[in-house]
């Protein structure tokens, strides 16, 4: 089943590598493959359409699966006797899983080549409310003033919005002034439906899933202690088959261009402290 599978994701590979097409210049396009996980489609495609548009001979390709997949396709591939790879002659050049955990694990088994990490993005937690709505608390501070505010969170015991939110209230000291004025949520859809359909007067999400919905809500402070930023990098599949195009990816990846399309997408910038205000 597992060389069925991947198999499959080598030959789609391959395919749309050959119908990449030629440039504007009428020369053949490098093929640049990144798989990732596809809760990072939007970062990944505008970075992609970013470094296309400074290299117009390079095409790049995003394959996509979740987390424990990517990870089984990629060991499959390494450890395949049949059509087997070997170092420079593989078919994916970068892997761009969500969070940092599946690449420090595909660097000590050497999927990836250690040294090549680079990181990209983060993720933060924001305080959301109805674009309508005029009045509205200009930090998270605000929300213990309040005593009718009703405040829509993700659950803590199924999600890692839940969990991070939960460490931001008590942090602040909320957990006990927001008691009964909670509205669990399953998820960060679920808090966004919340918060549009009325039922909770306020949202917290993260940042990136409110920059989707940017026209119906909007953005009144980020949160600046109680949670870990969840840091999302890339690395060189050990078999990459264009060491030296890969570099310059992970290179570009680190320039205030890139970090400005990041922004753009809703996510932070590792290293980059932010401030806790409104995003304007």
């Amino acid at each position: 089943m597992m060389r069925v599978r991947l198999w499959l994701v080598v030959y789609a590979l391959a395919a749309v590598a050959a119908v990449a097409g030629p440039s504007q210049a009428g020369q053949s396009r490098e093929t640049f493959v990144i798989a990732g996980s596809p809760s990072l489609a939007v970062p990944l495609k505008a970075l992609a359409e970013a470094y296309e548009a400074k290299h117009p001979n390079v095409k790049v390709l995003l394959y996509f699966d979740n987390g424990l997949d990517l990870r089984r396709t990629i060991a499959g591939m390494e450890n395949s006797m049949v059509g087997q790879y070997f170092i420079g002659k593989g078919p994916i050049h970068l892997v761009a899983p969500g969070g940092d955990e599946l690449i420090t694990r595909l660097e000590q088994k050497y999927y990836v080549l250690p040294g090549t990490k680079r990181a990209y993005a983060q993720e933060h937690l924001v305080l959301v409310v109805p674009e309508s709505l005029v009045e509205a608390p200009a930090s998270f501070e605000e929300l213990g003033q309040n005593g009718k505010t009703r405040v829509a969170i993700a659950d803590a015991q199924r999600t890692k919005l839940g969990l991070q939110t939960q460490g931001v209230l008590q942090a602040l000291d909320l957990a006990d002034k927001l008691k009964g004025r909670l509205d669990v949520a399953s998820d960060s859809r679920g808090v966004l439906d919340h918060v549009l359909s009325g039922e909770a007067d306020m949202g917290i999400v993260f940042e990136h899933e409110a920059v989707k919905e940017q026209e119906r809500v909007r953005i009144v402070a980020r949160a600046d202690r109680g949670y870990q930023p969840i840091v999302h990098s890339m690395a060189m599949e050990r078999y990459c088959p264009n060491r030296t195009l890969c570099e310059d990816f992970l290179a570009f990846i680190q320039t205030a261009e890139a970090q400005d399309v990041v922004r753009l997408a809703g996510y932070g910038v590792p290293g980059e402290q932010r401030a806790g205000g409104v995003r304007h």
